[in-house]
């Protein structure tokens, strides 16, 4: 479940067991927390390649056997906190309840890679963007389907489906294009953009 705690509804009161339960998946949630931010910390300075477990372990105070505990390596690491943010970027849109014509975020991505470029440098240095953005193409994928169902457009499940992919794919092609310009585009400026040219791909199905 990603760390997200499930509550189910019950007369009786929780259990020690359960008690016991909460605090260690609390505890692991802290101690995962602390590593990803370790990492990132260090990836505003360095390439990826340039970390080493060990520096990680030292800033995030976390120890050799409680790391291989939760991961298999760096690269383990990087991409369970790729999946993290993934999944939070994803449910925005619903938190915000948001009109189900708003297919994406890109409004929110876009200002959080503004304001992280000097990251997102480090990350296409080492190329780590094009595994963020193969994670992101399936992520996004999906947001985007239950988006038009929500939205009533009418079409066959193979069609939105695929019609979802080439529209999580385009978002990378207009970030690239944005980024490669220099940002000058407001992010507000881009998510209207995206948005025009999505609707106006589905209407012409």
């Amino acid at each position: 479940m990603s760390g997200k705690e499930r509550r189910v509804k019950t007369d009786k009161a929780p259990s020690a067991g359960t008690k016991t339960r909460a605090k260690t998946d609390r505890r692991v949630l802290r101690t995962r927390n602390k590593l990803g931010d370790a990492l990132v910390e260090l990836l505003h300075k360095r390439k990826f390649e340039e970390v080493t477990v060990q520096e990680v372990l030292d800033r995030a105070g976390v120890g050799r056997s409680t790391f291989y505990a939760h991961y298999r390596d760096k690269e383990d690491l990087f991409l369970s906190d790729v999946e993290d943010f993934l999944e939070l970027i994803c449910g925005v849109l619903k938190k915000q309840k948001a009109s189900p014509k708003r297919l994406l975020p890109v409004r929110e991505l876009f200002a959080h890679i503004q304001e992280m470029r000097e990251f997102h440098k480090g990350l296409v240095r080492s190329g780590k963007m094009k595994e963020i953005e193969e994670l992101g193409r399936g992520y996004f994928a999906r947001s985007i389907e239950e988006r038009l169902q929500e939205a009533g457009v009418k079409m066959s499940a193979g069609r939105r489906s695929a019609q979802a992919y080439a529209l999580a794919g385009s978002l990378f092609s207009l970030l690239d294009w944005w980024v490669d310009k220099g940002m000058k585009a407001e992010p507000e400026a881009m998510d209207r953009l995206f948005h025009e040219m999505a609707w106006k791909g589905l209407a012409e199905k």
